[in-house]
């Protein structure tokens, strides 16, 4: 009976009992716990974004170089921005990467609101279409540039022989990677075939949210389908068009891998977009200091211009 007893005091008794640390919480407020849940992204985003970028700022003022790491480092001020900024090499590569960035959203975005347009009729087969329209983004792109890089081979190279079997010209008579004039072009092409899908999703996704009653209203008004698509379609699907090329500018603006493996900045410099150059800099020339300060005024170019390309997206979703 007193063990019994014993056993009902200690089952009885640790049922209120309850962890220091579940009163603690339970006694925090909505604020607190909204900072508890946040606080370790915040240290892991401080810990890989925040702290690299502000490590980079310090080494632009520096002579460092990373393959001298034991080197005195010496305070060198805003030398090397001023030697960047007045670097021809350095406008050239800017005027390549504005070339290709230009080229390579415009054809996206003519190309992608097109196939947006037509995927959106929902017409028999449609989704298998999609499907298939959509495998050039899903692919990497090391698998894109070794799989164009034997496409543009002239010698077996299929983009050759359609060319000279569509012209008339031997296949063997020109070469799209080692062309001065042609292996911008040849980039451009890659970059639209595999990313055109990504503007049409984008597109897709603004066409679908306009209301079927804006149409038959339109319709009632014995409005033609060619005054329905510049009066309603195209202005309402204007800000996801205008989203589309933001975010193909930003990507393009630093484009590396397809250059790298298509031409490596060559022939020449013909095709030495800014993101060669920082590469070259920093990996072959080890100019840490100097390369820190290119990437910097990379980072200053991009965030302004999307910024103010930001703003005028947001008065046209205003309207």
């Amino acid at each position: 009976m007193n063990d019994l007893s014993a056993s009902s005091r200690i089952t009885y008794g640790a049922v209120p009992v309850q962890p220091a640390v579940a009163r603690r919480i339970r006694g925090l407020s909505d604020t607190a716990l909204a900072w508890l849940f946040i606080t370790p992204t915040m240290l892991l985003l401080l810990a890989i974004n925040i702290f690299p970028l502000v490590w980079t700022i310090y080494l632009s003022f520096t002579n460092y170089r990373a393959n001298r790491a034991n080197a005195p480092v010496k305070w060198l001020g805003i030398d090397w921005y001023q030697t960047i900024l007045t670097d021809p090499d350095i406008w050239a590569a800017m005027q390549v990467t504005a070339h290709f960035v230009f080229w390579t959203v415009a054809i996206e975005t003519v190309l992608g609101f097109g196939l947006a347009f037509l995927i959106d009729k929902k017409f028999r087969g449609h989704g298998m279409w999609t499907t298939i329209i959509l495998l050039p983004m899903m692919l990497s792109p090391a698998v894109v540039g070794n799989f164009w890089t034997f496409l543009y081979q002239p010698q077996i190279g299929l983009f050759n022989y359609v060319f000279a079997f569509l012209t008339g010209r031997s296949a063997s008579s020109f070469q799209m990677l080692g062309d001065v004039t042609l292996s911008p072009w040849a980039i451009v092409i890659v970059d639209a075939w595999m990313w055109t899908p990504y503007v049409m999703l984008i597109c897709l996704a603004g066409l679908r949210s306009i209301p079927d009653y804006i149409y038959e209203a339109a319709e009632v008004d014995r409005a033609s389908k060619w005054r329905q698509f510049w009066s309603i379609t195209l202005p309402m699907a204007l800000p996801f068009i205008m989203l589309a090329v933001l975010f193909r500018g930003i990507e393009n603006f630093k484009m590396f891998d397809m250059v790298n493996l298509l031409t490596g900045g060559g022939p020449g410099s013909t095709t030495e977009v800014a993101s060669i150059t920082l590469k070259r800099a920093a990996f072959e020339s080890w100019r840490t200091g100097y390369s820190s300060a290119f990437a910097i005024i990379l980072f200053v170019t991009v965030f302004g211009l999307a910024n103010i390309y930001v703003k005028a997206l947001n008065r046209v979703k205003s309207r």
